[in-house]
């Protein structure tokens, strides 16, 4: 019976702990696959958080480099043109200086060969020389007509021609020295222009070697800000050219315009509304997104209380389990125990055996020689009757082959016996204290199994509560599974509506912004409208009053050109009848208003050519 209880428990043991290990692989399987689950959201979550500031670092460099780019390229631009303009003045004013210079020398070559012509018709005695002089300084030679004197005349025009060519003479020598003071200046203008070319030149060089040294060191992002630069000036004149074509249709669609921006105003109310509306419509979402916050809060909350259960009751099972094996333990130790009691029993009972078959043996041995003491005692008293033997002969006869028999035997047995009789009963007597001693080493042992037998009772009655804590505490993990599993689906359906509400949130945030941004544009679209039609009016007007004033300034330089024509006219004929001085102020006069008339027509030109430009641009826009 006990070794079948043994192996009962044994089965019991082998089975407590399979199903201790089953639970706890699965229970160490969830909460391995739930670690695993939550470190790879969070892993995901890190990784999305990390390329997102990445990104938004990337981008934020790109932009702070491509804005000094743009400074950069702005400013080289800036610095260019500038070069460029004091260069193309610089040129423009060489180039002045020199035909200047150039004009100086005909004018002075001129003079010479006019000098040199005067001298050889005086000396050939003609007085009416053409009058070169005047006509380089003045440029009135063409209007002027050579006289010529016959030589019957020429004592009484001698002194006139004289007159004429000593003013003549000093009238080119006070020009000569006016040309040559001009010249002189003109010569230092042009050593300062050359100077400053210089100066521009190697400013321009300077920063041609800044800028390509920069261009070099920044050689491919210059090359994809100039492709994108590029490319934008293409879009930007693909632009242009569009706005070109669609303001052709601006005047034409004004009054549209004006329409479409009241219904453009009814469409921002719309949109307002919708867009108040689609923002009511977030709000509840965001609500709704708060209150699945919430429960998937409270579901994590109870997911970690039902993980710190699951991680007690396992806590308790490991103590249980331990437990087990120490009463197991103790019970194989009580067994082998019990087991060498029952061999130490059983060498007793052995023993008290043979120490029984030993007592009686000696008790038949004390018994033989008691009888043997009786004996010899009877035949000792026999012998010591003998001596009154003589009075019966007969019985002595009778009575002494019988005392033969005895009587030797007494001298060697009456003696040697005592010593066997008390080695026997020391024998007997220590047979008895052995045997007493077996009795008590038996008492000792019947009452050590009975404690054995009682702890064998305990340790059987806290295996059955070890057993039936074991199953409760399988009953609560399997509860404990159930209700992470069944948390673990509530998270995870959660967790898809939260990322379903997610992105319908974020398609209405940007239905809302397209909305918004549809009607921010509606506005700007029709405030810009509104403002280029009355831009493009007052250009208009205004183009129309220049052009007015304009013609009005015209007709009053025609006729103040008609009125200095006749001026010049009569001042010819002054002229004609001696004041030269007098033609040459007026003709520098009507030099200096046909400049001014030719600087009106031009800019009367430029007003004409602008007013074309605004009258092309409105109906651009009106076309538009």
């Amino acid at each position: 019976e006990f070794q079948k209880m043994r192996r009962d428990l044994e089965e019991a043991t082998l089975q407590h702990e399979a199903t201790a290990a089953a639970l706890r692989k699965k229970h160490a399987d969830s909460v391995a696959e739930l670690g695993e689950q939550i470190d790879s959201l969070q892993r995901v979550k890190q990784k999305l958080e990390k390329e997102k500031s990445e990104l938004k670092l990337e981008l934020d460099d790109l932009s702070a480099n491509m804005e000094q780019l743009l400074k950069a390229k702005a400013g080289l631009e800036k610095v260019s043109r500038a070069m460029e303009d004091q260069a193309a003045e610089h040129r423009a004013k060489l180039e002045e200086t020199q035909r200047v210079l150039n004009d100086t020398n005909t004018q002075r070559a001129k003079l010479q060969t006019e000098n040199g012509r005067v001298g050889i018709y005086s000396s050939l005695g003609w007085v009416g020389a053409p009058k070169r002089g005047t006509s380089s300084v003045g440029g009135a030679s063409r209007r002027l007509r050579v006289t010529w004197t016959p030589r019957s005349s020429l004592p009484l025009a001698l002194p006139q021609a004289k007159n004429a060519l000593a003013h003549a003479l000093q009238s080119a020598r006070h020009d000569c020295d006016l040309l040559r003071e001009q010249y002189e200046e003109e010569t230092e203008a042009k050593a300062e222009l050359q100077r400053s070319l210089s100066k521009a030149n190697s400013e321009v060089a300077q920063w041609r070697t800044k800028y390509e040294t920069d261009a070099i060191q920044r050689t491919e992002e210059l090359e994809e800000a100039k492709k994108k630069l590029a490319q934008r000036l293409q879009e930007a004149e693909e632009a242009v050219e569009a706005v070109n074509a669609k303001c052709s249709s601006l005047e034409k669609t004004k009054h549209r315009l004006q329409n479409e921006l009241e219904d453009l105003m009814a469409d921002v109310e719309r949109s307002n509304a919708a867009a108040a509306a689609l923002d009511k419509k977030q709000r509840n979402f965001d609500k709704v997104l708060s209150e699945w916050k919430q429960k998937l809060e409270e579901s994590q909350t109870e997911l970690e209380a039902s993980q710190k259960e699951a991680r007690a009751l396992s806590t308790e099972l490991f103590k249980l389990r331990n437990a087990y094996e120490e009463a197991l333990e103790h019970l194989e130790t009580l067994r082998r125990e019990n087991k060498n009691l029952q061999e130490e029993i059983s060498d007793l009972t052995e023993q008290l055996g043979a120490g029984h078959k030993s007592i009686h043996e000696l008790e038949k041995a004390r018994k033989q020689l008691e009888a043997e003491k009786l004996e010899l005692q009877a035949a000792l008293e026999e012998a010591e009757v003998r001596p009154a033997a003589p009075r019966g002969g007969p019985r002595l006869l009778l009575v002494s082959p019988r005392l033969l028999l005895v009587s030797r035997p007494v001298p060697s047995r009456h003696r040697p016996p005592r010593r066997p009789l008390q080695d026997s009963q020391l024998q007997l007597e220590d047979a008895g204290r052995a045997n007493e001693e077996l009795r008590e080493s038996l008492a000792l042992a019947e009452r050590r199994n009975s404690l054995l037998q009682a702890e064998l009772e305990e340790l059987r009655a806290l295996a059955e509560q070890t057993e039936r804590a074991r199953r409760l505490a399988e009953q609560e993990l399997m509860e404990a599974g159930e209700r992470v599993q069944l948390l673990h689906s509530q998270n995870t359906s959660l967790i898809s509506q939260k990322k379903k509400l997610e992105g319908d949130i974020s398609r209405l945030q940007a239905e809302a912004e397209e909305a918004v941004q549809e009607c921010r544009n509606a506005e700007e679209k029709a405030k810009k409208a509104v403002t280029d039609a009355a831009v493009m009016a007052e250009e208009l007007k205004k183009e129309q009053d220049s052009s007015a004033h304009l013609e009005r300034m015209k007709k009053n330089l025609e006729q103040s050109g008609r009125e200095l024509q006749l001026r010049l006219e009569e001042a010819e004929r002054s002229a004609l009848r001696g004041g030269r001085k007098q033609v040459q102020q007026l003709e520098a006069r009507g030099r200096e208003l046909e400049a001014e008339l030719e600087a009106e027509g031009r800019r009367h030109a430029e007003s004409v050519k602008a007013l074309r430009k605004a009258e092309r641009r409105v109906k651009e826009l009106s076309y538009q």
